[in-house]
């Protein structure tokens, strides 16, 4: 390794230290550059509140922005889906690097599939998304909202607290707990929030292309190209992560085309509007065109009515 060590942000959990780590690691691997990991709370750590009560935009990137932007830090990396689709002042998206697997897991007790839990059965999840689209499968479920770490949610399942929990399928390969999977959401079945499974590479913007160049390593064009459609997607529709939307694109190497479906679905999973597009990109960094794409996918979504869905999911959680 070569040069002083550079300064690399993130939150204290384990998911995102093994998250960092595994990023750290890749541009020591490809660059020679060392890199030391400077643990910072978020709000998002410490509040008891829900997702929903918060209203999910910022609560977990905040704190490391205003590091990045205070100079204590030189780079962050965050789960991009806790990424707002707004920028940032003075901070670029440097990299993003190749996707993990993007989709949902159940963990349920007993080994039980999501199909074979028992009429009435508990289950876990802080997310809006997943409430609305397992309702929508299985209006015969309670589901019931959690907050904590990885570990703490599948504590809630050992303990008998619940019968099963619902979360990301790359978050739990990063902590080491596959182990634990029982069941797992196939996109047609599920879709997944915009940008799951991958993660964001934050820097200033200044240093992107100087001293900080060397992070351009770790970006990864298909993954960038997917993401930017699904988030533009989430942009549209004037949504957050703690919207009930679901999008996920996949980039064709062999044709050259991006495909891309969402789904908005109201809390309780009776009503819905769904939709895919494909395009064809001039080269696997076609950024326009995938903007392009999801901005035409969710306003044809809203001329059918999802953004009154997502205005109601937002007054019901508005609602004391």
């Amino acid at each position: 390794m070569t040069g002083t060590p550079a300064k690399l942000g993130t939150r204290r959990s384990t998911m995102a230290t093994s998250q960092s780590r595994m990023v750290a690691d890749a541009i020591t691997e490809r660059t020679g550059q060392a890199i030391e990991l400077e643990l910072i709370t978020s709000f998002g750590d410490v509040t008891k509140a829900h997702l929903t009560q918060l209203g999910g935009t910022g609560v977990f990137v905040n704190a490391l922005r205003d590091e990045l932007v205070a100079g204590t830090i030189d780079f962050a990396v965050h789960s991009l889906k806790d990424l707002p689709t707004a920028p940032a002042d003075g901070l670029v998206l440097a990299a993003v690097p190749e996707r993990d697997d993007p989709r949902d897991a159940l963990c349920a007790r007993d080994g039980l599939a999501f199909a074979d839990l028992p009429a009435g059965a508990r289950v876990g999840t802080g997310s809006p998304r997943r409430v609305a689209q397992l309702a929508a499968l299985r209006p015969d479920l309670t589901y019931l909202p959690i907050r904590g770490n990885a570990e703490t949610r599948l504590g809630k399942v050992a303990s008998g607290e619940l019968d099963a929990v619902v979360l990301a399928y790359a978050g739990l390969g990063r902590v080491g707990r596959m182990d634990d999977v029982t069941d797992v959401f196939e996109p047609e079945q599920m879709l997944p929030a915009p940008g799951q499974g991958a993660l964001a590479v934050e820097c200033s913007a200044e240093r992107r292309d100087g001293d900080l160049a060397y992070l351009a390593t770790v970006d990864h064009p298909a993954t960038r190209v997917a993401v930017v459609a699904e988030r533009t997607v989430l942009s549209e529709l004037e949504a957050g992560c703690a919207a009930p939307v679901g999008a996920y694109a996949e980039y064709d190497a062999g044709t050259g085309s991006l495909r891309l479906r969402a789904a908005v679905v109201s809390t309780d999973g009776t009503a819905s509007v769904r939709g895919e597009r494909t395009a064809d990109l001039a080269s696997t960094g076609d950024l326009a065109a995938a903007t392009a794409l999801g901005r035409d996918l969710a306003r044809s979504m809203i001329g059918e009515g999802a953004d009154r869905i997502v205005a109601e999911a937002f007054a019901e959680r508005d609602t004391p």
